[in-house]
């Protein structure tokens, strides 16, 4: 009786190994993985230039955002969206100019950062570019005239 028991483990083992692996081949073989995407995300400071004006600066932080966007998608292919953080430094102060955020899809049909950049309003008094003067002219006391 005990070997009998014994055959019917046997088969009960053979039939529910015999039918669960053939489905699990075919349900892989239906639905395949799902494949692992990411975002990049990459921070870039740009530093001001002499004489240089807030809309030049801005302009090079577009040219900045659109080359760190490309590089992202250019490295890695599973690469879905791009972050690009643009900070501006202007007399040792330093704010974010703008934050481009794409995916792949949108950056293929219109790779132009203006679409897509976030713009930063307070990024122009924080950079002090409001100033009428600059912070080192500010700094430096003037001589009062004696005598």
């Amino acid at each position: 009786m005990t070997a009998f028991r014994a055959k019917i483990r046997i088969l009960n083992t053979i039939l529910l190994l015999g039918t669960a692996v053939p489905i699990w081949v075919i349900a892989e073989g239906i639905a395949p993985q799902v494949v692992q995407a990411y975002t990049a995300r990459a921070d870039i400071v740009i530093d001001s230039l002499s004489e240089e004006s807030y809309e030049s600066m801005v302009r090079r932080a577009e040219a900045a955002a659109r080359a760190g966007a490309q590089r992202s998608f250019d490295k890695d292919i599973l690469i879905t969206e791009v972050s690009v953080i643009i900070s501006g430094q202007n007399y040792g102060a330093i704010a974010p100019i703008l934050e481009l955020r794409v995916n792949r899809q949108q950056w293929r049909s219109r790779p132009d950062p203006q679409i897509w950049a976030t713009y930063f309003k307070s990024a122009r008094s924080l950079l002090l570019f409001n100033q009428t003067q600059t912070p080192t002219e500010a700094a430096v006391p003037t001589a009062s005239a004696s005598n």
